[in-house]
């Protein structure tokens, strides 16, 4: 099955978008954390991060200066972004 030039696109742009707002949430968490206010749960920006959304987070992690004393996420991203670009590859080979 060939994909068309737009869709794959359209793919793309999608995926830029996710990365972006998955980048925004560790900011907008890193902000709440200065302020004392309620945050993100580690549960949400993990599951952003392993739903494509890997490339954003690690991102955020290191702009932010944001987790980089929790394993799980200065391990667990990057293996997560380990995983998301296996799927793109994966979905790659079977279209």
């Amino acid at each position: 099955m060939m994909l068309s030039m737009e869709t794959v696109k359209i793919a793309l742009i999608a995926l830029a978008i996710w990365h972006a707002v998955v980048f925004i949430m560790y900011g907008i968490d890193k902000a709440k954390a200065k302020r004392g206010h309620r945050r993100v749960s580690e549960k949400t920006l993990l599951l952003s991060a392993a739903v494509m959304g890997a490339a954003g987070a690690l991102a955020g992690i290191y702009v932010f200066r944001h987790k980089t004393k929790h394993a799980r996420f200065t391990v667990g991203v990057p293996l997560l972004l380990l995983l998301n670009i296996g799927v793109v590859i994966g979905i790659h080979k079977m279209i």
